[in-house]
């Protein structure tokens, strides 16, 4: 379909005996962010390097833009850009020599090189140090001089797989600030990452991947919605009161209540939000002391436990360990 940035049906790919990807099934419409969330060894990277044209599939079929990602690579190439988990431009270079280089190696003469490199140099907040050294500059700017090499030449998509791994805060926000714009400015993006609140945050859509396969896809609320309407989030005043406080929510609430991974808390996803205050009544009438409870939409880490039996943190482990 011409709307569709990209389309796949039951992409494979495997390496020995393992099925990396295992039969990737994909429509994602031009516009906006589309997020591919998973724990590290789901498959996100290999689906990436697959549709980049960096690798070839087993079987299954993809097209990316119109073009067909086995027969026309060249064309795929040409419309896409790619940013990976780790700066891949020239650390020996100052980051106003690595744009230069990349603009004339796109063609740009020398002025439009400069030109072009200034442009994103100050768009990206880098000005100052244009003139540095790569390798002396921090983690964060590593990642914007990165993506800034990507656009030299706008991409209609971009693919970022997993952009702010190992970043701080401040400059996760700053990147997502960057995808922001880039996508006001009219470029697709297809943004992988293990982060649930980078997905809440910048994705119009989400497919949930894991052990290869696309398990759940839709907007964050969406699937927030199928795992219930609501999730109550309670912490007991003293830990050895956990176990009372669970028997007695399941009870009233009539759902399985999890043990969160704070000693003291619970949480329970809840479609019959009148059971909640007679739940609280109930564990107030039998001498359960409450430190703090809220209600609320689950959150994403709820969506994936409920779709995988894991939190994305313990499957990442898992994945890990495995590898």
């Amino acid at each position: 379909m011409a709307d569709l940035a990209i389309e796949t049906h039951g992409l494979v790919k495997t390496y020995g005996d393992t099925r990396a990807v295992d039969g990737v099934d994909l429509a994602i419409t031009r516009g906006g962010v589309h997020g591919f969330l998973g724990p590290n060894g789901a498959g996100k990277t290999t689906t990436i390097r697959m549709l980049a044209t960096l690798i070839r599939a087993d079987a299954g079929t993809g097209t990316v833009l119109g073009y067909d990602i086995s027969s026309q690579a060249d064309e795929v190439r040409s419309r896409v850009s790619l940013t990976g988990q780790f700066a891949s431009v020239d650390e020996d270079l100052t980051g106003s020599e690595n744009l230069r280089l990349i603009a004339k190696l796109y063609g740009h003469s020398g002025k439009a090189a400069v030109r072009r490199a200034n442009e994103l140099l100050d768009a990206f907040g880098l000005s100052d140090a244009a003139d540095r050294q790569v390798k002396k500059y921090s983690g964060g700017m590593r990642r914007r001089i990165d993506i800034a090499a990507s656009i030299v030449v706008t991409p209609e998509l971009l693919f970022l797989d997993e952009p702010t791994t190992g970043l701080d805060p401040r400059s996760r926000n700053e990147v997502w600030d960057i995808i922001r714009a880039m996508v006001d400015f009219g470029t697709t993006v297809m943004l992988t990452t293990q982060y649930l609140d980078e997905a809440d945050q910048l994705a119009d859509r989400i497919s949930v991947i894991d052990s290869g396969k696309v398990i759940a896809e839709g907007s964050a609320t969406e699937l927030k919605a199928s795992v219930g309407a609501g999730a109550l989030h309670v912490r007991v005043m003293h830990r050895d009161e956990r176990e009372n406080a669970r028997d007695i929510l399941v009870r009233e609430l009539g759902v399985d209540v999890e043990r969160s991974a704070d000693p003291q808390g619970l949480t329970a996803a809840i479609d019959d939000r009148g059971r909640v205050t007679r739940a609280l009544s109930a564990l107030d009438s039998e001498g359960v002391g409450l430190a703090q409870f809220s209600l609320g939409q689950p959150t994403l880490d709820e969506v994936f436990l409920a779709l995988t039996g894991k939190p994305v943190a313990e499957a990442a482990v898992n994945e890990e360990e495995a590898a």
